[in-house]
């Protein structure tokens, strides 16, 4: 038990934990995506439009997670 308690990282007293901001691009990048599936038995239209609510959803969410991370202090190890 003496060897876990050692080996493990455990973060200073009082480090705050970081938390994303709340976002609605999760649930626009699902919707995209479920568009685009039920559009694969409607219409091609939806198919599409529902790509391109995926597509740039994921890229807005990524490049939002990326600028998250890099303001991140140093001491977090990235």
């Amino acid at each position: 038990m003496a060897e876990y308690e050692d080996s493990a990282e455990v973060a200073p007293a009082g480090e705050q934990i970081h938390m994303p901001q709340p976002s609605i691009l999760p649930v626009l990048n699902a919707v995209g995506l479920a568009s685009a599936i039920v559009g694969i038995t409607i219409s091609r239209i939806l198919i599409v439009a529902g790509l391109l609510l995926f597509l740039g959803t994921a890229v807005v969410w990524i490049r939002s997670a990326r600028r998250d991370f890099d303001e991140l202090p140093l001491e977090h190890g990235h």
